[in-house]
Order: structure tokens, then C-alpha cells, then sequence
């Protein structure tokens, strides 16, 4: 039970953590997911692709190819201005969920 309360954390708030890891410009998948491992967001290839299509389905991601010289070629990928937006209202959010917890934390 507990691993599942903290996986459905994790789910909650990667969508957020996607779109900061593109704050400051495009990257390809490979470079997103070692920016989550680094930050101990332990996710997969399988979780990841989806997630990304979903943004961009949803206009919040845009994506360009590129010929790589390490294999076949690579999408990277960038904010739409609505994701652009979006992470300022999300930055907004996990600002106010965060004071309210540590609200409850210290009484």
C-alpha cells in the first residue's frame, strides 16, 4: 500500500516536473529522463513516451528531429506557449500545496 501512495506522488507531479525540465530549452527524451533520475524520480522509457505524447497532444509540447551522430535521429522536444503558461500556473500551484504542507507540518 505505501509504495503505491507514493507512485500515485510521483504520477501526480511528473507532467510538472516534465515541463520544468524544458523550462529552459529543448531536450530530447534521453536528456529528460536523466534529468529525473538525477532529482531521484525514478521513471522509465515506458512511462515517459506516453507522458510526452500527452503533452503534445494537449498543445503543451512541441517537438522538432534531428540527425544524431550517436544513432538514429532524436526528438527534441520544447514548451508550446500554452505549456509555457501552464508551468507558471503549476510553479503557482505546487507553491500553495507546498506552504500547505509545511503548514500542517509544523502545527
Amino acid at each position: 500500500m505505501i509504495d503505491n501512495i507514493k507512485s500515485q506522488m510521483r504520477k501526480g507531479i511528473l507532467e510538472y516536473c516534465i515541463l520544468l525540465c524544458l523550462k529552459d530549452g529543448e531536450m530530447y527524451a534521453g536528456e529528460i529522463l536523466e534529468h529525473l533520475k538525477k532529482a531521484n524520480l525514478l521513471i522509465v522509457e515506458g512511462t515517459l513516451y506516453p507522458l510526452l505524447s500527452r503533452l503534445k497532444n494537449n498543445g503543451l509540447l512541441d517537438y522538432r528531429w534531428q540527425e544524431s551522430t550517436e544513432g538514429p535521429p532524436r526528438k527534441y522536444y520544447t514548451t508550446t506557449t500554452e505549456g509555457k503558461q501552464l508551468l507558471q500556473e503549476l510553479e503557482t500551484e505546487w507553491g500553495a500545496i507546498k506552504n500547505s504542507v509545511e503548514t500542517i507540518e509544523t502545527n
